[in-house]
């Protein structure tokens, strides 16, 4: 596309500079002097040993490739690793966990002349290593990382850039001024009392002195030396006796597949719930630590941790009439994979008007469909899980979607939420049109908010509760930014909520007050999340079916050969959930 500018800009293209998508479409400032064309480039090679020029296809990026400047490939260079430039001799070497240079061998003689161009993104999972390295460079304070976006803005120089120019576009060097306003907290209540009541201070609580509902579990102790032998052996032998609630596992520090290998079996082959622990954590006896697990273990055996002390304030308009609150994700296997498909998960409230248990569906789709496949018959079967839970019937409807780009908003719009609607869901069941209020949930975005006053945390974040709904927003459809969360390290990410349908007719303070308030009543923890508590749990049971499709615990991002479609193009199945576990939250 560089060629086709430089060569027909003052031509054929009338002097305009245009602006590539990198894909199929062209844009420029204004109209080109003809309706269709058709151009030839010639590229030429400039690499050693070339023959002269040759005929390539016009491929994915309109900028010139300069790797060492990876921010022209629209990489979040902030957090995203690359490979290490250095002879590919050095770097078989490392992978090979050897020191110095292979020598020796005839087949890697063409690797010793070939060096890792710099800039080049790594996609693979990192190692625990890798990781603590990577979040050290990025978790920068608020302070540090506002500073750092300064000068990154002003040293680009956007308004001295050709198509700036062409386009009449002028970027302000300073950050947008927003107004937001805090929302307070929700009080929470554990079982027992109005004694027992918490109120959060700075997005997070302490569990001192409470207690709190539970299912009752029977615990017994194993230490299988073979997971997948002894697992069965020692359940087979136990369920003799006595029926088992729940296996306690420590896993050592570095534990490998241990992990996906232990739910895998659990969930899918001996319906037994499951808790896994680090032998360290559990070495420490931290009172903190202990209590996170108790509340993991209550949640998965059908427990409630808290509840709104003052569900009406807490709760507006769920709380009016029977309410079924929806999550819902899709994910996707790793970037160098080309054909596992992807895990679509729905979950949905059971109990009204808590809110604080949900039942769930996942299944396997096509590689990289976004659009959840069978919609329609999964909403019907959680519809009927909440009437059996419940004992009534739902009189309205709530969806929050994760995992949807804007591109994506008119094809939800138009295949999603009808399969919600049609005959054999609410309809069919209830024989009146849906209700329905649907919000799409969005944490992959670059926008940060930064204190400009004293509301701020102990960090330097802006105070769990902000939200901003003006200025930045959409200016005509309704969504909003909300930070729900306290930050524990670096830069607090908003969560950008965005409504394309409500038939429930929030006010924004209303939704924006019931978003907020749900992401207090995250089971595994004594802190608000940054994500509402439906779409989290969706996020999560998509994630742990990942373990179901082959051995082991990085399959969720390493390439999964075994996950792939058989040649005839069938997709396999996940393994079925046992039954002892479909209805409880064991993904917690």
């Amino acid at each position: 596309m560089s060629s086709l500018v430089s060569d027909h800009q003052h031509t054929s293209l009338g002097g305009r500079l245009p602006a590539y998508d990198g894909r199929k479409i062209l844009y420029t400032a204004g109209e080109l002097p003809f309706n269709s064309k058709e151009f030839e480039v010639t590229l030429c090679d400039n690499k050693i040993g070339s023959s002269g020029p040759r005929y390539v296809t016009v491929g994915r990026s309109f900028f010139s490739w300069k790797i060492e400047k990876p921010t022209k490939l629209g990489l979040d260079v902030s957090s995203t690793a690359f490979v290490q430039a250095m002879p590919l001799i050095d770097f078989v070497g490392e992978i090979l966990n050897r020191n110095g240079v292979i020598n020796g061998i005839t087949d890697f003689d063409y690797v010793k002349v070939c060096n890792i161009v710099l800039g080049q993104r790594y996609q693979k999972k990192l190692d625990e290593t890798q990781v603590t390295n990577m979040m050290a460079i990025t978790c920068k304070r608020p302070s540090e990382r506002e500073t750092s976006i300064h000068k990154i803005v002003q040293n680009n120089n956007y308004n001295s850039a050709k198509r700036a120019n062409e386009f009449g576009i002028e970027v302000d060097y300073n950050p947008t001024s927003v107004l937001a306003r805090i929302l307070t907290a929700p009080v929470l209540k554990y079982y027992g009392s109005d004694s027992n009541k918490c109120v959060p201070n700075n997005g997070k609580w302490n569990m001192i002195g409470k207690s709190f509902q539970v299912g009752n579990p029977k615990i017994f102790y194993v230490r299988p030396d073979q997971v997948e032998a002894a697992l069965q052996k020692i359940c087979l032998q136990a369920r003799a006796v006595q029926k088992i609630d729940l296996l306690l596992a420590l896993l050592p520090d570095k534990n490998g597949s241990l992990y996906g290998d232990i739910k895998r079996i659990c969930e899918i082959d001996i319906g037994v719930m499951s808790q896994c622990c680090l032998r360290k954590n559990v070495l420490k006896s931290s009172p903190q630590c202990l209590a996170n697990v108790a509340l993991k273990i209550n949640a998965k055996c059908g427990g409630r941790n808290s509840v709104f002390a003052d569900i009406p304030a807490s709760l507006p308009v769920v709380s009016n009439k029977p309410t079924i609150i929806f999550g819902a994700d899709v994910t996707h296997p790793n970037a160098l994979d080309d054909s596992a498909p992807s895990i679509a998960s729905v979950v949905a409230s059971q109990d009204w008007p808590e809110v604080t248990k949900y039942h769930g569906d996942v299944h396997a789709q096509g590689h990289r469909e976004e659009l959840i496949q069978g919609l329609e018959d999964i909403v019907k079967k959680l519809l009927l899980s909440f009437q059996r839970e419940s004992k009534q019937r739902p009189q309205q409807l709530i969806f929050y979607r994760d995992g949807v780009s804007e591109g994506q908003f008119r094809q939800v719009l138009e295949k999603e939420i009808p399969e919600i609607e049609k005959v054999q869901a609410w309809k069919s069941l209830y024989n009146e049109k849906a209700p329905i209020t649907f919000i799409v949930v969005q944490k992959r975005h670059h926008t940060r908010l930064f204190p400009s006053d004293s509301n701020q945390d102990t960090g330097g974040n802006v105070l769990p509760g902000t939200v901003v709904d003006t200025k930045i927003c959409h200016p005509t459809e309704f969504d909003f930014f909300l930070c729900s969360h306290a930050g524990i390290k670096g830069t607090s990410r908003p969560t950008h909520y965005h409504i394309l349908r409500d038939d429930n007719k929030f006010t924004a303070d209303a939704l924006q007050s019931l978003t907020n308030n749900l992401c207090y009543t995250y089971a595994s923890c004594t802190r608000s999340v940054s994500t509402a508590p439906p779409a989290y749990y969706a996020h999560k049971l998509a994630f742990r079916a990942r373990f179901y499709q082959t051995l082991g615990s990085d399959v969720a991002s390493e390439v999964s050969s075994g996950s792939a479609a058989p040649p005839g193009g069938v997709m396999k199945p996940l393994p079925e959930i046992k039954d002892e576990l479909k209805r409880l939250m064991f993904y917690c």
